[in-house]
């Protein structure tokens, strides 16, 4: 049964973009958001509301340096993050 609007994809071009060099910093940067959140939770946790108070405030900026690096690399890398094809 064939879905409407189904193409087929390319596998050229998947190979393609899968060569491409992606930026590592993306994953580090995610999981150093995570792990962050994860220390001010449990410092909160611990009644240690200042410690917690500055790791939230930590993960922001770390989130926000993953969000900048994604979008630069898509930039990069020529791909709009704003869709305009």
């Amino acid at each position: 049964m064939e879905k409407v609007g189904a193409t087929e994809p390319n596998l050229e071009e998947f190979f393609e973009q899968r060569k491409r060099i992606r930026n590592p910093l993306v994953p580090i940067g995610a999981l150093m958001t995570a792990g962050v959140l994860t220390a001010g939770l449990v410092s909160f946790r611990r009644g240690n509301s200042q410690l917690g108070q500055v790791l939230m405030r930590a993960r922001v900026v770390a989130q926000g340096a993953t969000v900048a690096l994604m979008v630069g690399t898509a930039y990069y890398y020529g791909e709009s993050p704003w869709g305009s094809k």
